[in-house]
């Protein structure tokens, strides 16, 4: 009797759990990296902030040569990064070839394949074993891999890719969240986007949104290139993941979620508002921010 109440007991509390999992899962954003269940949240609003690597505040993750564009890129083409979306509702993936596509700035030009009879003249360009050479000499039969007199290798025609100090401007997507048991407001971060300045079109190229989770176990499996610079002290320079967790940069708020998801700045152009005019907006709404975090602490 006693065994069979408490295999009885033991499958009730199993199921019990199971459920309680199962509802748990469903209360905790899957792309979290703080996981504050909904029944915790006094107050949440997601918002979008662009960040300007090029800004004062933001240099330090920017310092030349080790830039943050330049590390990502890097797990990018290693695969340590494989998750890249196409929009930051981060549903729709894109290869790493389409990844590198968007990374070309100017086609590559294709040139002729070499031909042991044809007469060649100074600076003619031809292609050969997969590279392109330049003449450097009148030529004709001379093969370009092995006459290092005539021919040259030339990067004449390769596709023109951006560089990683060319790619200054990130957006991110994160919750700000009242957490009502510990009485704390969160920037829970969900999302990054990176992109380029596009000189042909004058705007800014998407090259892509990475999973904020992907990004930061990244900066902490680079202890010795994902270094947040500090001008001030560099006996303080920090890991990419601590700058991003104790907000060491300027982001301005570009959107704040609302039915129409419209943009700042798209807001005031819509209504024939001058720029100005949003740019202040951007700025009242980290105020009102601000204000709400002190308000719900006196609530």
């Amino acid at each position: 009797m006693f065994r069979r109440n408490f295999i009885v007991g033991l499958a009730l509390a199993l199921i019990s759990i199971t459920a309680f999992a199962q509802e748990e899962e469903g209360q905790v954003n899957p792309n979290s990296l703080l996981v504050i269940p909904k029944y915790e949240q006094l107050y949440k609003v997601r918002v979008w902030r662009v960040i300007d690597l090029r800004e004062k505040q933001n240099k330090g993750f920017f310092s030349r040569g080790n830039e943050i564009t330049k590390l990502l890129l890097k797990a990018v083409n290693s695969g340590e990064i494989a998750d890249i979306y196409k929009r930051d509702s981060l549903t729709e993936k894109i290869s790493k070839e389409e990844f590198n596509g968007l990374m070309v700035t100017q086609a590559g030009e294709t040139f002729p394949a070499w031909q042991p009879g044809t007469d060649y003249y100074q600076g003619d360009a031809v292609q050969f074993n997969g590279k392109n050479y330049e003449a450097a000499v009148n030529s004709k039969g001379k093969n370009p891999a092995t006459s290092t007199d005539d021919w040259q290798v030339t990067t004449r025609g390769q596709a023109v890719r951006y560089e990683p100090n060319e790619i200054f401007r990130l957006t991110l997507q994160e919750d700000v969240i009242f957490d009502k048991r510990r009485s704390r407001l969160y920037y829970d971060m969900l999302a990054m986007e990176f992109a380029a300045f596009d000189q042909n079109t004058g705007t800014f190229k998407s090259l892509g949104w990475f999973k904020y989770k992907d990004l930061e176990k990244m900066f902490r499996n680079h202890t010795k290139d994902a270094i947040w610079f500090n001008r001030y002290n560099t006996a303080e320079n920090k890991n990419y993941a601590d700058a991003f967790l104790l907000r060491l940069f300027h982001g301005v708020i570009d959107m704040v979620e609302n039915p129409d998801n419209d943009r700042i700045a798209d807001t005031y152009s819509a209504n024939q508002r001058p720029y100005k005019e949003a740019v202040w907006a951007m700025e009242w709404e980290e105020m009102k921010m601000m204000e709400k975090e002190h308000n719900l602490w006196e609530y």
